[in-house]
């Protein structure tokens, strides 16, 4: 009888602590969730911030461009000078506008 009351109980003791070790996986997962979260986070501004950075620069080229385009066409070279200073021209004006589609500019 003394056997079956230990068996009893060391089962129990067994389920208890699988019990326990699911919940503590449980709270684990939580944690590493909320972590990958903020990772994901963090990754998303510090991209966001690479991205602007590289249209600024991109910005500060493409108005060079201008300004040499437009020097030429000062020195008379046409054609395709003209040509591309208008493309160019266009192109940044609706970007300041936010007009720019893909294939119209």
């Amino acid at each position: 009888m003394v056997d079956s009351f230990l068996t009893i109980g060391g089962l129990a003791m067994a389920i208890i602590k699988w019990i326990l070790k699911q919940n503590k996986q449980s709270e684990d997962i939580e944690i590493l969730r909320e972590q990958h979260n903020e990772d994901i986070e963090e990754i998303k501004k510090k991209e966001a911030e690479g991205i602007q950075s590289i249209k600024d620069e991109l910005c500060v080229i493409s108005y060079a461009m201008l300004a040499s385009l437009d020097g030429l066409m000062q020195l008379h070279c046409n054609g395709n000078v003209t040509k591309a200073h208008g493309r160019l021209e266009k192109h940044l004006n609706k970007q300041a506008h936010g007009q720019h589609r893909n294939g119209n500019s």
